[in-house]
């Protein structure tokens, strides 16, 4: 009793919750950990949301980790991915086998609106590519996505998704990269 009491007394004055509740995010619920596997489609096209009339033989494939957060109280997600394009053959004057090349990126997602398991957010991140080319003509990437999801239960998630990738014009060459994909999520 007397422990509590003190306890107590020192939490009233610090102003640290002692028994606070703990906080459902959007993304992960009650979990403090995710990890998603991403596969995205390649569109090819310049502008920042894509129609996905242009697929594209060039593929996305990503790890991601990430941990809940705020963005001006909203419930977010802070990020960090490894991911890997792969490109197959020539189509629409690009040859898509010169853009298989690996990234990383350290990004952030904000809910937009949440419906019972249904949920709608936007990010954006930074990120590197391990080499430079005619595409986007820098190693600096920037990302802006668009995300559908739903939670099928209180660990495991779907995602739909628009990734866009460019240089955000810090090179000549800013054709960028477009993918619409899924992901699967686990929150842990």
């Amino acid at each position: 009793m007397k422990k509590i009491a003190i306890v107590s007394v020192i939490a009233i004055f610090c102003g640290v919750p002692v028994f606070a509740a703990a906080t459902r995010n959007t993304f992960t619920g009650y979990y403090k950990n995710q990890i998603a596997f991403n596969f995205g489609q390649g569109i090819d096209s310049g502008f920042l949301l894509p129609p996905p009339l242009k697929p594209v033989p060039f593929y996305l494939f990503s790890l991601q980790y990430s941990q809940p957060t705020t963005f001006f109280s909203l419930p977010a997600r802070q990020s960090l991915s490894v991911g890997q394009t792969i490109g197959f053959g020539s189509k629409y004057g690009w040859d898509w086998d010169k853009y298989t090349i690996p990234m990383v990126m350290l990004s952030g997602d904000v809910r937009l609106s949440e419906y019972k398991n249904l949920y709608v957010a936007a990010g954006a991140g930074v990120g590197m590519q391990a080499q430079q080319n005619e595409r986007l003509g820098a190693k600096l990437l920037f990302q802006f996505k668009i995300i559908a999801g739903y939670h099928l239960n209180n660990n495991w998630g779907l995602e739909l998704f628009m990734h866009h990738f460019s240089n955000g014009n810090t090179a000549p060459q800013n054709y960028s990269y477009a993918f619409y994909g899924l992901g699967m999520t686990y929150s842990f």
